[in-house]
């Protein structure tokens, strides 16, 4: 995805940062404080407080400029407050709703989060980035039919965001919708060649809930797409992808006329000699770890 702006949106790959990688927690195990307390305990929030404008006065505009300020120095629940000042003193409901929605969502509330994008969208219904941010939090949930109608509102709202096309491909994806996930793959490449990379290196949702197959599926798509715009260097990396997810590459571009030619190319040849030997290896260590460690009880995923 494009790398974030001081703007509130949310793309797939955010979400998953959000969910999976700060950690937020109510109530530290250690000394039983609060997080929020063990941040108040901290130099920067000290230095923060001697600033923080006075919620009986300020305008609304300040108050939810220092809720963005403190949202991004990870102070959220601090955030949230400053944010709950500024909607009291007659600021912009549907904005600062959906900027409640993603201080939820860093600390992990996808539920409360998913009620304020409601609401901020309720309240504006042309807000593409908050039905933007609904359709992550549908498609988080596995309600990928809501996820692809809310993106879809977000498209119709801004066609020429390339972020709003990928998810939309994304959830197209999760329900096998092929032929719609290819046409929003291609309108998001046009608008941002990139967008897959960024979204790869930010390490999008789609990794962690899409089948091994879907992955192969989405990454051998973009490679057609990325030949037939004479960019070599991604389709190749896009074909690494697919082939270490399990798909045999070189037989798929050989019904491709954009990738055909590249079927012997000696770096089509390379990476899939080193995803066999990738996919060897991963299976060579987990028969080892099965012979090696007692069976343990079937356990499901844990965010933490």
């Amino acid at each position: 995805m494009r790398p974030p702006k001081l703007s509130f949106r949310v793309a797939i790959s955010q979400v998953c940062v959000a969910l999976f990688c700060l950690p937020m927690a109510a109530q530290s195990s250690d000394s039983g404080s609060t997080v929020r307390e063990r941040l108040h305990q901290s130099e920067q929030w000290r230095t923060i407080e001697k600033y923080l404008p006075d919620p009986a006065t300020a305008t609304p505009q300040a108050l939810e400029q220092q809720g963005d300020i403190l949202r991004a120095r990870r102070f959220p629940e601090d955030a949230m407050d400053y944010y709950k000042y500024a909607l009291a003193r007659g600021g912009s409901a549907p904005a600062i709703l959906n900027k409640l929605g993603l201080t939820e969502l860093e600390m992990r509330n996808v539920q409360l989060a998913k009620a304020y994008f409601e609401r901020s969208v309720k309240l504006n219904k042309k807000d593409a980035n908050a039905w933007n941010n609904l359709g992550a939090v549908e498609y988080m949930n596995g309600v990928s039919d809501n996820a692809v109608n809310d993106y879809k509102k977000a498209v119709k709202l801004d066609r020429r965001d390339a972020v709003f096309h990928s998810n939309l491909a994304t959830a197209y994806f999760e329900r096998k919708d092929y032929g719609p996930a290819r046409r929003e793959i291609a309108a998001a490449l046009k608008l941002d060649p990139q967008i897959f990379e960024h979204a790869a290196s930010n390490g999008g949702v789609a990794a962690h809930v899409l089948t091994a197959e879907d992955r192969a599926r989405l990454a051998f798509e973009m490679a057609k797409l990325y030949a037939r715009n004479s960019q070599e260097e991604e389709m190749l990396h896009s074909l690494a992808m697919a082939s270490e997810a399990g798909m045999d590459v070189q037989r798929e571009m050989r019904h491709d006329p954009a990738l055909a030619k590249f079927e012997l190319d000696p770096r089509v040849l390379v990476l899939v000699h080193n995803a066999q030997s990738l996919r060897l290896s991963r299976g060579a260590s987990a028969s080892v770890g099965r012979e090696s460690a007692p069976a343990l009880p079937e356990t499901k995923p844990v965010v933490e």
